[in-house]
């Protein structure tokens, strides 16, 4: 299956958890704890930060949004 944005379940997860709580910040510890099917639930954290759609603070605890996470996250597809 082909995922938008070249974006992993585990990276939307994460995404998506941002949403759910209504929050432009999170740290990581939860982030962490949002359950994935599979896998580090930290690394798909960094990938994310690389991609450009979370930037962390300089003690790497704290996440935020960026505005291409903001723009993906506003896409809400009607059926």
């Amino acid at each position: 299956m082909l995922m938008p944005n070249g974006l992993t379940p585990q990276e939307i997860r994460i995404l998506q958890e941002f949403r759910r709580v209504g929050a432009e910040e999170l740290p990581l510890d939860q982030i962490k704890a949002v359950k994935h099917p599979a896998g580090d639930p930290e690394a798909p954290v960094w990938t994310l930060a690389e991609k450009g759609y979370l930037a962390a603070d300089d003690s790497r605890q704290m996440l935020s949004l960026t505005e291409e996470a903001r723009a993906f996250l506003s896409y809400n597809p009607e059926p």
